[in-house]
C-alpha cells in the first residue's frame, strides 16, 4: 500500500467494486461488508489526519514560520525553491 490520498481513494473504490460483485453467497457478502466498515473506519482516520496536516500548513502560511516549531509534527520542513538566474 502506497501513502497517498489518491492511493486511499483508490482503495475504496476496489471496495466498493468488491462489495458489488454479482454472484456472491451471504457470507461473502456479509465477510466483504465487515472488511468494508474497516476501510472506512481507517480511512476516516487517514482524512482527518490530513484535515489537520493542511490546517497547520494554512495555520503556517497565514500567520507565518514563527509557529512552525510548534506545528512541526504536523507539518513538514520548509521548503526552499531556488530561482534560476537569467
Amino acid at each position: 500500500m502506497k501513502n497517498k490520498l489518491q492511493d486511499l481513494n483508490d482503495h475504496l473504490f476496489a471496495q466498493m467494486e468488491r462489495l458489488s460483485e454479482e454472484g456472491m453467497s451471504a457470507e461473502q457478502i456479509e465477510q466483504e461488508s465487515k472488511r468494508a466498515d474497516s476501510m472506512v473506519s481507517v480511512a476516516d482516520q487517514i482524512i482527518r489526519n490530513a484535515d489537520l496536516t493542511f490546517k497547520a500548513a494554512t495555520f503556517v502560511a497565514t500567520h507565518g514560520d514563527r509557529y512552525r516549531p510548534a506545528l512541526s509534527g504536523l507539518i513538514g520542513k520548509p521548503v526552499t525553491v531556488e530561482h534560476e538566474k537569467e
